[in-house]
């Protein structure tokens, strides 16, 4: 009989984010594995909820409202976690940030290169849920039919402004989030 394969850990850390980087990499790093992703980065018009999410108005034309940018996430070339981003087009359009993983900022994530447009990433907010797997997301994670999965909401504001929003996916049977969150400021006060 097979078992059940070992649950890891997968930290969502604040503190973690702000440091540089990708955060993925350096979480598999720490769990002794090589973090790599595939991606796909294109101009879309953004569906009505993630309009909301990102505060956005009625797209007004045919003109693309925000760059879309698919992830399979592996770890030792096992996907383990599918994830969906959106930005503002307005706001990175001409910059040498508008392609997330293309360019001089390529894979260093959304708190750095926002900030090379001048863009103060000031706080995230995540909803987690669980449901079952949908036939495409069970298919490229190896699950199987109606496997459990997590789902994770993820929001990043510069103040009150939305200027990114993801939907992660994760197989339930092989990860735990682990949320660290400060409780001082970076100074220590």
């Amino acid at each position: 009989m097979k078992g059940r394969p070992p649950v890891r850990r997968m930290v969502r850390a604040w503190y973690r984010e702000a440091r540089g980087g990708s955060p993925f990499r350096a979480e598999m790093e720490a769990q002794g594995k090589r973090g790599t992703w595939d991606y796909e980065s294109e101009t879309a018009h953004a569906p009505r909820v993630i309009r909301e999410r990102l505060a956005l108005e009625e797209s007004g034309g045919e003109l693309p409202d925000v760059m879309r940018t698919r992830y399979v996430f592996r770890a030792d070339d096992q996907a383990v976690m599918l994830s969906t981003s959106y930005e503002p087009y307005a706001l990175t359009r001409g910059e040498p940030v508008v392609f997330p993983e293309d360019g001089p900022y390529a894979g260093v994530g959304v708190v750095d290169r926002m900030a090379v447009i001048g863009v103060e990433i000031t706080h995230c907010a995540e909803v987690v849920s669980a449901r079952p797997a949908l036939a495409e997301e069970a298919r490229q994670l190896g699950l199987p039919a109606g496997g459990l999965v997590l789902t994770i909401e993820r929001t990043y504001y510069a103040d009150e402004r939305p200027v990114e929003t993801t939907d992660m996916v994760i197989p339930v049977d092989r990860y735990q989030l682990v949320y660290g969150v400060p409780v001082r400021g970076a100074s220590g006060e």
